[in-house]
Parts: structure tokens; C-alpha cells; sequence
């Protein structure tokens, strides 16, 4: 499922702003612990979402709780019962009081909604184990962790300006949520194929137009934001990250997947 992504503004208050003799050196060493606590945060997310994944999927009666495992001609297939369906659009619910409510939120409890909405996501993405053989998924993760370190170290040390492409990434995604929405109904695999292939581009675009617009808020906003404010927006920066990580895994997981026959 593509979670729709989000822009976290936080403008710069008045009589504030990045001083005009700041020193190059400290705002790179700065720029890059900043870099380093948004990858942690990602990386800690997507750890907690692959536990809560597999826990949940190798419990044959917690499974039975979300999932309803079923055989179709084309491999092991996941009916979402009641609390299934609840998984999957847990994770969508936070990432809306996430994005319009960053400005009221204080640091902590940002973090604890961060942590919530991955666990959640590790819910909604169990299914994938009674889908998918444990090595496909390994090796599909693996492939997509490359993939996503390159993009985003193009869109770090780029000089090109990424704003038009983000902006025509996110008309993309907004495309493919719709036909997304639409094949649920037609159930064409012609459909999911260009979705899936649609999807890849979408994701690889905009983690590098991410990368770049993380960085570019450091440098225009470090010197305006204090230690809650720079807190909060790691966290906003590092689910933009996770989300374009985990949708660019399941698309490719379309792909590189091998279905569990029985």
C-alpha cells in the first residue's frame, strides 16, 4: 500500500535566520550529524518494523488474528480479517497526526508517534511472510537498501536542483494511489505491473528530491531552530525517508518476490 508522503514546513520566525558569516566547516559537521540522526532514525523504524513483521507472522495464532491465510493459483494470498483491515490503515491515521499536528506536538511524544506508527506498520506489512519465501524477501530488502543508499547519495551531493522533479514525483504518486484504488476493483495484472514499475521510478525520484530538501532545510534553517524544533524535524525527515524506503520495498517486492506455494 503507497502511504501518501507529506511536507513538514516549519518556517523560520522572524528576525531569525543563518548568520551571513557562519562558518562553511561547522555547518557541513553540523549538516552531516543532522544527516546521521535522520539515517538512524530511518534505520531504527525499519528494524522495528521488520521485528513487529516477522513476530507477528511466525505466531501461528496471533497470525489467525490478522491474516487469513488462502491458496489461489498464483501462490499463498492474505485476507485481512477485521483487525487486519485495522493494520492496514493504522499506519495512514499517524502519519496524518504526524503531518498537520508537528507544530502542536512536542519532541517526545513526535518520537513516540514515530515509534508507534512503525510498529504498526510492521502489522499492516506481516502479511508479506505468508506471501512471500523468507529468502525473496531478504534478498528483495538488500536489492532496495542499495538502490535507496545511491539515490539518496545522488540527491545529497547533486547540485542540481530536484524541486520540479519532486513536485512531478508527487503528481506521479497521487496517479498511482488512484489506479492503485481502481485495480482493486478490476483486478487487471497488467494494471499492477505499470503500477509496480510506475511505483519504482516514483520512489527513486523522490528520495533523491527528499535527500536534497533535507539538507537544503538544515542549511537555510539550523540557526533558527532550537534543540526541540531540529528534534521534531529529524523525525518528520526520517519518516519521509522510511516511507519513500518501505513503499520503494514493496514495489520491488512485486518484482523479485517469490510466492509461497502452500
Amino acid at each position: 500500500m503507497a502511504l501518501p508522503d507529506y511536507r513538514y514546513t516549519q518556517g523560520t520566525p522572524a528576525g531569525w535566520g543563518r548568520p551571513a558569516a557562519a562558518d562553511a566547516a561547522a555547518i557541513d559537521v553540523g549538516l552531516r550529524a543532522y544527516m546521521l540522526r535522520v539515517y538512524n532514525w530511518m534505520a531504527s523504524g525499519l528494524a522495528l518494523t521488520g521485528i513487529v513483521a516477522y513476530l507477528i507472522a511466525s505466531q501461528p495464532a496471533i497470525t489467525a488474528l490478522f491474516w487469513e491465510r488462502v491458496v489461489t493459483p498464483r501462490g499463498v494470498a492474505a485476507n485481512p480479517t477485521l483487525l487486519g483491515y485495522a493494520a492496514i490503515f493504522a499506519p495512514l491515521a499517524f502519519v496524518l497526526v504526524l503531518s498537520f499536528g508537528i507544530n502542536k506536538l512536542s519532541k517526545g511524544t513526535a518520537q513516540a508517534l514515530f515509534w508507534a506508527f512503525c510498529a504498526a506498520m510492521g502489522a499492516s506489512m506481516s502479511q508479506i511472510f505468508l506471501m512471500f519465501t523468507g529468502a525473496s524477501i531478504a534478498s528483495t530488502f538488500f536489492v532496495t537498501a542499495g538502490m535507496f543508499a545511491a539515490v539518496s547519495l545522488y540527491g545529497y551531493t547533486t547540485n542540481a536542483d530536484l524541486t520540479r522533479m519532486g513536485s512531478f514525483m508527487m503528481m506521479g504518486l497521487i496517479g498511482i494511489i488512484i489506479a492503485g484504488l481502481v485495480n482493486m476493483f478490476m483486478q487487471s495484472s497488467a494494471l499492477q505491473f505499470a503500477i509496480s514499475v510506475l511505483g519504482v521510478v516514483i520512489f527513486v525520484g523522490l528520495t533523491a528530491y527528499d535527500t536534497q530538501r533535507i539538507k537544503s532545510d538544515y542549511i537555510e534553517y539550523a540557526y533558527a531552530e532550537g534543540t526541540e524544533l531540529a528534534g521534531k524535524r529529524s523525525v518528520m525527515d526520517a519518516l519521509g525517508l522510511y516511507l519513500n524506503f518501505v513503499n520503494l520495498f514493496q514495489f520491488m517486492l512485486q518484482f523479485m518476490g517469490v510466492r509461497q506455494n502452500d
